[in-house]
């Protein structure tokens, strides 16, 4: 469970990790809707380029975004089972009730492609973003909305902790996991149901630690006398580069090409 990258930071010196935060986090919800755009299987050579430069730019180990896909290996593979089977088109084989069909297994690999690129593009941002950052840029993308009574700084501030929470509390988990299989806890044998069901005895260890660190979080916060809003300084104020400027238009090339695709 501690193989999965997203809510990971790994500090650098990179071009990547000196982008403005608020350009690597528009950049990455437009490069996830580039991926649901798409309906061409050669179309995604312009998100897989893209997504390619920005990790050799980044320095982040290519072994170390494959290894976040471990853990979702299941899913991707159960996705592309589910299609294979419930997509109706030309039959190439036949196992009793069910047929494999053509189709079907397009549309398996074409998600399957789908989810692996945008698993690897989302843990991009947060393994080259510290937590501060992306707070500040989330805040910053947010502030428009304050005059219509959102508040900025305080969904900013969640969503960065909550994202930052998941390698946290996986690794929780698999300390509870190793604790209890010392004490003879199976959590292996048996079929996926039981599987499941072995997993029921780590829900409340798990919410107690979870509880516990929030409550450690907060009291730390409130011992530096952390006061979010208006009136809260920054040591570095966010500042569009030309960096930032060429990256969006980089990516904005991409993305045309990428969309062209559609219409061939």
């Amino acid at each position: 469970m501690r193989e999965i990258t997203i809510g990971q930071y790994i500090p650098g010196n990179s071009v990547v990790h000196r982008l403005d935060p608020r350009t690597k986090i528009i950049i990455t919800l437009a490069y996830m809707i580039l991926l649901f755009a798409l309906n061409k299987f050669y179309g995604y050579i312009f998100p897989v380029a893209f997504l390619l430069i920005a990790v050799t730019l980044s320095r982040i180990p290519a072994r170390y975004l494959l290894k976040g896909l471990k853990p979702l290996i299941f899913i991707i593979a159960l996705t592309f089972i589910l299609n294979s089977f419930m997509i109706k088109g030309r039959v190439i084989y036949e196992i009793g009730p069910l047929d494999i069909t053509y189709e079907g297994l397009s549309q398996g690999a074409f998600m399957t492609i789908r989810l692996i690129l945008l698993i690897t593009g989302t843990s991009l941002l947060t393994l080259t973003t510290s937590p501060i950052s992306l707070t500040d840029g989330i805040e910053r993308l947010l502030s428009p909305f304050k005059k219509i009574g959102v508040p900025a700084h305080e969904l900013a501030m969640m969503m960065t902790i909550a994202l930052r929470f998941i390698p946290t509390l996986l690794e929780e988990t698999d300390k509870i996991m190793k604790a209890q299989m010392a004490r003879g806890a199976d959590f292996e044998s048996g079929n996926l149901i039981n599987r499941a069901k072995n997993l029921v005895p780590l829900l409340v260890p798990l919410f107690i630690s979870a509880f516990r660190r929030a409550d450690d979080l907060a009291m730390a916060m409130e011992a530096r006398c952390y006061r979010g809003g208006d009136n809260r300084t920054r040591l570095k104020e966010l500042k569009m580069t030309f960096i930032d400027m060429a990256t969006f238009a980089v990516f904005a090339l991409f993305a045309i090409g990428g969309i062209a695709t559609r219409f061939m």
